[in-house]
């Protein structure tokens, strides 16, 4: 067998190398259906083109840009014939992209308004004691942290439901505890609330900043953030473009 590939049939290897992969993993996308089936030479082994090439190509643009359960799924779906059901799939991705956006609005628009904002009610009304020389906050009952917020304990319990707060429970009272994050939730949620948000958009806030590790933190990561979002739609166009020519190279 000619050790040399030509440009109109390229081994298992010529395409793996082009993106670092192994000529197995190739061979992996073509079982999977990632790849259009090849023929095969009388002595077995398979004949790609440059069809396979730029189906591998796609398929990988659109893992980069989609994740590699809906780039399978876009590529079968071409396979079989089913565009719109590819289309489907894109859209999909589309759509979580755009919430993601405006998620970050949010998260962006309600940190302004909890920064120039300052505290909810009775804010200095909180109880310490003293630990190794220093005060440290003592944690709250539903009903103190209800009562802080002049709130019913039913609506702490729902914004617990909505995901908002996550207090513990004391050990041996099984009990709602609420520490100083927990509180500093309930001021967001508080404050949201009276700015017209919806439980669901206050949770994305309060999700994110309890996953920086407070407000300070979370604007630090709101570029980061952007920045993602940024990379990703720009991967999706390029996805795009990839399927675009794929599909008139099929066409063809």
């Amino acid at each position: 067998m000619d050790s040399n590939p030509s440009k109109r049939n390229p081994r298992p290897a010529d395409l793996a190398r082009e993106h670092g992969l192994s000529p197995q993993a190739v061979r992996n996308y073509e079982k999977d259906g990632f790849l259009p089936a090849a023929e095969r030479t009388a002595a077995g082994y398979r004949i790609y083109t440059e069809l396979h090439a730029a189906a591998l190509r796609t398929f990988l643009a659109l893992v980069r840009a989609h994740g590699h359960p809906t780039a399978g799924a876009v590529m079968n779906a071409v396979h079989d014939g089913r565009t719109d059901d590819a289309l489907t799939a894109l859209d999909r991705g589309h759509a979580q992209l755009l919430r993601d956006r405006e998620t970050l609005a949010s998260v962006r628009t309600a940190l302004e308004h909890l920064t120039t904002a300052g505290p909810g009610p009775d804010a200095g009304a909180t109880g310490t004691h003293r630990s190794g020389g220093g005060t440290a906050p003592l944690p709250r009952t539903v009903g103190e942290l209800a009562h802080r917020l002049r709130l019913t304990p039913a609506t702490l319990r729902a914004w617990e439901a909505a995901g908002i707060l996550t207090p513990a429970r004391d050990p041996a009272t099984g009990h709602r505890v609420f520490h100083p994050n927990d509180v500093r939730d309930a001021d967001l949620a508080h404050l949201l609330r009276r700015g017209g948000y919806r439980l669901a958009d206050i949770a994305a806030v309060a999700g994110q900043i309890r996953t920086a590790g407070g407000t300070s933190r979370l604007t630090a990561t709101l570029a980061g953030w952007q920045r993602r979002l940024t990379d990703r739609g720009l991967a999706m166009l390029h996805a795009a473009a990839r399927l675009h020519a794929y599909l008139a190279l099929r066409e063809e």
